[in-house]
């Protein structure tokens, strides 16, 4: 049973490669262009989920507790995550789907990212990790919170969502070249044909709802995850500690992996590609903050951002909040602020020119 989770995972990195599902790009977006459409596509694959889980919890298939909300280590450490990706030049998720496309700087991250997660959950950060999660909030539960059922709350968010998509499906498309088909039938709409940001969004809301009862299968009480998992794999590497660190989640990571790589070799679009001196390291820096971050936060973009957001949790969506921030401050110091400096530049050395 604990191959499922590599099945899943190769769904989900298949199914993001191929439709470039980037949930660091589509926050950057947000703030950089006004761009919101990756973000109304996480929202249609929350929505997804949502439905889908609490309809297997409302016929006993599964289970789940939200818990506490440790309120102080969310908001900070998804600020911190949010900073990370655009340094890493990805989420976790999305790094290591990079990965599985021959980009060497995702390496460089998740190397980052796995040691410092590894290093906060089991090292010599344990302390840092465990004592600032103390101050929490004992209702981690949104509709709890409230004493109402969680189906108003998903009917809230479906309708938000669909209002959205449908403004968005609206507006006059841009045209962009299409490349001349060179494949047919199956293999053109696989590897080939350009896959819209919407229906990349509802397969990956599919896959997150699948991995629900695949991972519980294995006792493991949760679905998508990416950094607990990620650790994981250094931790069984250095320990040999098959029955604490082999899992579910581990295999799922290896499988997003495997997924990226096969679309990527499928759509002619694996190569090896190393980064300069610079970005190596803003990679690396960028995977130790993500590690950091997301182990203080209890999850990544995904953890946080997808799963425990459909689940209703204030953790999720008060994590999806600083981490959307997270990533507009850093945009603001590594693309906006670099620009601005580099016209002024122009603009004194025009000047000088010109007397």
């Amino acid at each position: 049973m604990i191959l499922t989770g590599l099945l899943c995972g190769a769904l989900l990195g298949f199914v993001m490669q191929r439709g470039r599902f980037c949930l660091t790009g589509g926050f950057r977006d947000m703030y950089l262009t006004k761009d919101n459409r990756m973000f109304y596509a996480l929202l249609i694959a929350i929505s997804i989920q949502s439905i889908g889980v609490f309809a297997l919890i409302q016929f006993g298939l599964i289970d789940f507790s939200a818990g506490d909300f440790p309120w102080i280590a969310t908001i900070l450490g998804s600020f911190i995550f949010g900073i990370g990706i655009i340094l890493a030049g990805g989420c976790a998720t999305g790094t290591w789907y990079r990965a599985g496309e021959g980009l060497i700087g995702s390496w460089i991250a998740l190397f980052g990212y796995m040691a410092m997660s590894a290093i906060m959950k089991s090292g010599a950060l344990v302390p840092v990790n465990d004592g600032i999660k103390k101050y929490d909030a004992p209702v981690n539960s949104i509709p709890e919170t409230f004493g109402l059922s969680v189906w108003p709350f998903i009917a809230a968010l479906s309708i938000i969502t669909i209002v959205l998509v449908i403004r968005q499906l609206r507006k006059p498309k841009v045209a962009i070249p299409s490349m001349k088909a060179k494949r047919k039938g199956l293999n053109h709409l696989l590897f080939e044909k350009r896959w819209h940001p919407f229906f990349t969004a509802i397969l990956v809301g599919l896959i997150a709802l699948l991995a629900w009862p695949l991972s519980e299968a294995t006792g493991r009480m949760s679905g998508l995850g990416i950094t607990t998992p990620s650790a994981n794999i250094l931790q069984y590497l250095v320990t040999g500690d098959r029955d604490k660190y082999v899992n579910w989640g581990m295999f799922l990571v290896l499988g997003i992996f495997l997924g990226s790589f096969i679309a990527a070799k499928g759509s002619r679009e694996f190569r090896f590609r190393a980064p300069d001196a610079k970005t190596a390291i803003s990679s690396f820096s960028g995977g130790i903050l993500m590690g950091f971050g997301a182990s203080w936060a209890g999850g990544c973009s995904i953890g946080n951002g997808l799963v425990m957001t459909a689940m209703m949790t204030w953790q999720g969506w008060v994590s999806l909040v600083f981490m959307i921030l997270g990533t507009w401050t850093a945009s603001c110091f590594v693309f906006v602020r670099p620009r601005s400096k580099a016209k002024h530049n122009q603009g004194a050395a025009l000047r000088t020119t010109t007397t």
